[in-house]
């Protein structure tokens, strides 16, 4: 149990997110309850890390209940008509895996050439997926891991700010939750709480027995989509479960930072903005050629490709009113693809790097 100086900091940590998020949602920031924590979060892990007491980290099982809760989001959008063109997906997939090899090798270039970045951490950190996955193995390949975990943090970090942000100067006006867009159900209340708190643990335990990738999220996606293709349930989500999902994600994130220097978080910063930027070039155009081949729209096939995490690019996809459902299987066979190639080559990157 933590002590309890460590879960005052935490309450004051989600008070404090929930202020800024709601002073980004007047303002009308994209993502207001994700970007807004992420930020303040962000700010005390690097200015103020002495006053957080020793060894404090955000609780790990916080994050986790709450990454389910967007599974359950994602997953309730799943209708059998994402299944009705394979021949559709199987060009989005194929394409995405195109993206995925030739992102790795420019950020690979960039870490390498640029960052002056050892091979092993410039290897692992130019993985465009499999977070923890690129961590774990570069560690056991000799790699800096305060770069690497840097690098990889900033990656999914970086997206989920600078693309909402981007999509909304593109068109002009607010989108998504600042624009007033939501997929929470109105009706819901107090009552369907005990059933989503099953459906979530249900996930949970389905992943951990599969083992599926980025099982936290994907195990509540499968029970869910489950559960609204056979017509048994339709979950519904109250708004202020899911602002608060956003809160408590965005302040994980932010507090990432925590314990690096701020030299190598500028540095690092500098690198990744390079990285994404060239990733989200390459995946600008795969979705350019493929809109008229899917009939899906850019935005859709820009966050499918987009090299973030699964739950923040999921959170992009539901605030932007993009299938979210759609966007996720990208992102889990993104994942699923870099996991498989860095397995099946660890113990020849070993030896080599």
């Amino acid at each position: 149990m933590p002590p309890a100086s460590h879960t005052a900091v935490t309450c004051a940590l989600l008070a404090l997110g929930t202020s800024v998020g709601a002073l980004a949602l007047w303002i009308g920031l994209p993502l207001p309850f994700l970007l807004g924590p992420l930020i303040a979060a962000g700010l005390v892990a690097t200015l103020l890390p002495h006053r957080l007491p020793d060894g404090y980290g955000f609780p790990p099982w916080l994050r986790l209940g709450f990454i389910a809760v967007i599974g359950l989001m994602i997953g309730a959008q799943v209708s059998p008509a994402l299944f009705a063109n394979v021949s559709r997906l199987a060009l989005s997939l194929g394409a995405l895996t195109a993206v995925t090899l030739g992102a790795h090798a420019l950020n690979y270039a960039i870490f390498r050439g640029l960052g002056r970045y050892d091979r092993a951490t410039a290897f692992y950190a130019a993985t465009p997926g499999g977070l923890f996955e690129s961590i774990a193995l570069g560690d056991e390949a000799g790699a800096d891991l305060p770069r690497l975990m840097l690098q990889q943090f900033l990656r999914v970090i970086v997206v989920v700010t600078a693309l909402p942000v981007g999509l909304s100067l593109w068109l002009g006006e607010a989108v998504g939750s600042a624009g007033g867009m939501t997929l929470a159900t109105t009706t819901a209340g107090w009552e369907d709480l005990p059933i989503l708190v099953a459906a979530a643990a249900a996930g949970l335990i389905l992943a951990r027995l599969l083992r599926l990738p980025a099982g936290q999220i994907t195990g509540p996606i499968a029970i869910a989509a489950m559960l609204s293709l056979s017509g048994v349930l339709d979950l519904a989500l109250p708004q202020w479960l899911v602002n608060l999902a956003q809160i408590v994600v965005g302040t994980a994130l932010g507090m990432r930072f925590n314990g690096l220097g701020r030299r190598l978080i500028l540095r690092g910063i500098g690198l990744s903005l390079l990285s994404v930027g060239a990733m989200l070039i390459l995946a600008g155009l795969a979705a350019a050629a493929l809109i008229p081949l899917t009939d899906e729209p850019l935005d859709v096939l820009l966050i499918s490709f987009a090299p973030g995490g699964v739950t923040e690019m999921a959170l992009v996809a539901l605030s932007l009113e993009a299938n979210p459902a759609f966007v996720t299987l990208h992102h889990v066979y993104r994942i699923l693809l870099t996991v498989t190639g860095l397995s099946l080559s660890a113990s020849w990157l070993r030896r080599r790097l």
